[in-house]
């Protein structure tokens, strides 16, 4: 008997080694890859950093400058904008690899939707060591989210292209990312702001969206995305009474 469940679990040893990869996606945060095979930060910061401060000057735009984050949904992109001077300037539009789900706010845990609305990355946020290259945490669920009795953790901007409700690049546009959110951090940025919206909320396409489940939702974002295209001065948004309240 002892020699059969020895046999057993050697068996169930050999089987999680083959299929482990297969279900990595489905697996905890930090908990799918081995350490050793995790992204060396230093190494990325050697290769990259020289290369992306070079592109930035050609648009005088240097690292560690404040940075604004914009996700595109429907058109799959994450828009990355530098301070220079008062306002910000465009750096690039990154195309998004993959994200879960469809247009619409996440709802609770295990729903497979990525977030949308208003979030902030701070220094602790950030994860050189993730299962996925590299991530930073969006901070769901934020005040509104928490108000709507939404559920979610672990939701990310990461690398490796795969997506259960996260954002995911691929790992070189992650390392282009994740630096220079880093370089803000440690230059003096609190916390950059990260806006996930469904779509362009132009005029037109809210018109589109005319008895939407979630047209009211978006109505809420939408004064954000608005006042952002008039000024290119990320705005600020708290949350009162269970709603997004853009300042003027």
């Amino acid at each position: 008997m002892r020699r059969i469940w020895i046999s057993l679990l050697c068996l169930i040893a050999l089987t999680a080694l083959a299929t482990g990869y297969r279900f990595r996606n489905h697996l905890p945060y930090e908990l799918s890859e081995p350490l050793g095979l995790r992204a060396d930060i230093s190494e990325i910061r050697a290769r990259v950093l020289p290369g992306l401060a070079d592109d930035l000057a050609t648009q005088d735009l240097q690292i560690g400058a404040s940075l604004y984050l914009r996700i595109f949904k429907e058109e799959a992109e994450l828009e990355l904008w530098v301070q220079n001077g008062r306002q910000y300037q465009r750096y690039k539009t990154y195309p998004i690899c993959t994200f879960s789900g469809a247009i619409g706010p996440k709802l609770q845990e295990g729903d497979g939707q990525s977030p949308e609305g208003f979030y902030a990355v701070d220094l602790a946020a950030l994860n050189p060591r993730s299962s996925y290259h590299l991530s930073f945490n969006l901070g769901f669920p934020n005040a509104y989210d928490s108000a709507q009795g939404r559920t979610g953790s672990f939701l990310m901007v990461h690398g490796d292209c795969v997506s259960i409700g996260c954002y995911a690049m691929t790992d070189p546009l992650i390392e282009e990312i994740y630096l220079l959110v880093e370089a803000a951090l440690r230059n003096g940025q609190t916390a950059v702001p990260v806006h996930a919206f469904p779509f362009r909320m132009t005029p037109s396409r809210m018109a589109e969206a005319e008895g939407h489940q979630w047209q009211g939702f978006w109505q809420q974002l939408q004064p954000a995305y608005l006042q952002f295209e008039e000024t290119y001065v990320p705005p600020v948004v708290s949350v009162h009474q269970g709603r997004y309240i853009v300042e003027p």
